[in-house]
């Protein structure tokens, strides 16, 4: 995928995954958003048009609410045409491929395409049969990536902490190994230079000590001892199916042992932020008062979703 992505300038041609990203890429990616985040403060024009006359369609073959939304209102936001295909209403019901639903759009002139899809890899499949001048935008794909929310999830920690990560104490805390957002944010994070990243739940829901997206990783599950000097936390959702497949005793058994609380957030070091991907099961990954509190930059993680967006349709079409 990262030999997929660049064209032999080094120049975006697809955004399929942070894996393997050229720093300089990352942070350029991460700077554009931040413009774009401060133009929308301060409610400047600029880049309004930069899509006039593009049609961008998103390609969801899997239901999101966040996502869709922010991608939609981002295209628009820089003047694009957009086009929304839910395949749940589709000639994908019929049996139409993807492929082929893909080039069928393509030739109405489509040249954005923001796409997820349930099958790992799938987005990097489709970006090899689309025609010159087509841009894919990996919305999420199975369990392996979902590069935009790994993009807005660096934004908000730079926002907080600043652009040096080297001194930060990053933990993910939960379902990693079911999480394609864990691994974005891994990979993300190794190339940012974090200097401490801590990966804590579950044994039965963290990777293989041999999965290469623990590189470098502090691993274990004892949260409460691995709270301590943590600069940054990311609590990942627990989908309620672990609990069916016996992953998970009960909501209320993970929640005694990995749940965020006010007072466990204590053990953190000063000023720790608290993050989320969403959604947000309260009381099982994050009590009320942690979510809704001082330090919760779960918000502010959806608020930078569309200048992430902005900027990553901006880089790839403008």
């Amino acid at each position: 995928m990262t030999a997929q992505q660049l064209d032999s300038n080094g120049r975006l041609r697809h955004l399929l995954t942070l894996e393997g990203m050229p720093r300089p890429v990352l942070e350029d990616l991460l700077d554009k958003a931040q413009a774009c985040h401060d133009s929308a403060i301060g409610r400047a024009q600029d880049g309004r048009q930069a899509l006039a006359g593009r049609a961008v369609c998103t390609l969801f073959f899997e239901p999101s609410t966040r996502t869709r939304s922010s991608f939609t209102l981002a295209a628009q936001r820089l003047g694009a045409d957009v086009m929304s295909f839910d395949a749940s209403t589709s000639s994908a019901k019929k049996g139409e491929t993807d492929t082929d639903t893909l080039r069928n759009l393509e030739a109405m002139g489509v040249r954005g395409f923001v796409i997820r899809h349930p099958d790992d890899g799938a987005v990097a499949r489709l970006a090899g049969v689309v025609q010159p001048g087509t841009c894919l935008l990996n919305a999420g794909d199975g369990r392996s990536g979902h590069p935009t929310q790994g993009l807005l999830d660096m934004l908000t920690i730079r926002q907080a902490k600043g652009a040096d990560f080297s001194a930060l104490k990053v933990m993910i805390v939960g379902d990693v190994k079911h999480s394609r957002v864990a691994r974005t944010d891994l990979h993300a994070l190794r190339t940012l230079g974090a200097g401490e990243i801590r990966v804590c739940g579950p044994a039965n829901l963290l990777p293989g000590a041999d999965d290469p997206v623990l590189a470098g990783c502090t691993v274990g599950d004892d949260f409460d001892a691995m709270l301590d000097g943590v600069d940054v936390l990311m609590m990942l959702r627990l989908q309620h199916e672990r609990m069916s497949e016996g992953l998970v005793p009960s909501l209320e058994a993970y929640h005694a042992r990995w749940g965020l609380t006010a007072e466990r957030l204590r053990r953190a070091a000063p000023g720790a932020i608290v993050m989320h991907p969403g959604p947000i099961n309260r009381g099982v990954e994050v009590t009320d008062e942690v979510a809704d509190g001082s330090q919760s930059w779960i918000l502010r993680q959806v608020a930078n979703g569309v200048a992430v967006r902005m900027a990553a349709l901006q880089a790839l079409l403008g």
